[in-house]
């Protein structure tokens, strides 16, 4: 299985690369005011989910841009074929693909690859998360005020709204607060120690499926904003080291 997942992220990569930069107008829509997408998040999704049909004919996927198939299983497949589409349309590195599977509600294994970088984040149920092959750990920081944090959001009003807030305080109570624009990517930044925490008002399954697993594995504690273990059908999420995690949570219920 985790053969397979990787496959099929870098086969999607080498898509994603090769027109990296060269998308024209046309290539690009918008799904609504604050989402868009492009002819190369369909092209990406179509070639995983070959592959993964390919060797899972039986199993269920989900797919952000909707080219899965719901079948009666155990395992889901929960598939972004293009994590920060808006980074891509403009030429910013920062984008991904993720691919993560599901047993009975539960992720299993976490996929995240970086085209442009080459960083291959992987993680499987208490066997440990890698970046390239390496272990990955959490960041050691304690203290909130000293640590860097990283924000997504949905496209609902509702969380755009509640994200201005969130910004608002976190942007003067951390070291710095910042959108980087791809989840998936931001929360193996998390799993990798490099920043300590990422928020996510209106998180979805497929931005951040893979990305949970990764930051578990490393040491790392996700839950949503109640301080609830995070699952496939939670609204919002925060991913930390752990360590400044209840800190997080009490800022967020005192807004």
């Amino acid at each position: 299985m985790k053969s397979t997942a990787i496959k099929a992220a870098k086969e999607a990569g080498k898509i994603l690369l090769k027109e990296f930069n060269s998308l024209k107008t046309g290539d690009i829509h918008f799904k609504d005011k604050h989402e868009i997408v492009t002819t190369e998040d369909y092209r990406a999704e179509k070639i995983i989910v070959k592959i993964l049909n390919s060797k899972f004919s039986t199993h269920s996927i989900l797919s952000e841009e909707g080219g899965g198939k719901k079948r009666k299983s155990d395992y889901l497949w929960v598939v972004d074929p293009l994590d920060g589409t808006t980074n891509y349309s403009i030429g910013n590195p920062l984008f991904a693909v993720s691919v993560s599977l599901f047993y009975k509600k539960e992720v299993i294994l976490g996929v995240v690859f970086a085209p442009f970088t080459k960083e291959l984040f992987v993680a499987e149920k208490d066997q440990g998360a890698f970046l390239n092959d390496k272990r990955m750990r959490i960041s050691a920081k304690r203290k909130l005020e000293k640590s860097l944090l990283t924000f997504c959001h949905g496209h609902k009003m509702r969380d755009i709204v509640r994200v201005t807030r969130i910004y608002q305080k976190f942007k003067l109570a951390g070291h710095d607060l910042r959108q980087l624009g791809a989840a998936s990517l931001e929360l193996g930044f998390v799993a990798d120690g490099r920043t300590e925490a990422i928020m996510i008002p209106g998180a979805h399954q497929w931005d951040v499926a893979a990305g949970t697993l990764l930051v578990r594995e490393a040491g790392g504690k996700v839950t949503d904003f109640q301080g609830k273990e995070w699952n496939l059908y939670s609204k919002d999420m925060i991913a930390s080291n752990g360590k400044i995690h209840e800190a997080l949570i009490k800022a967020l219920k005192e807004m």
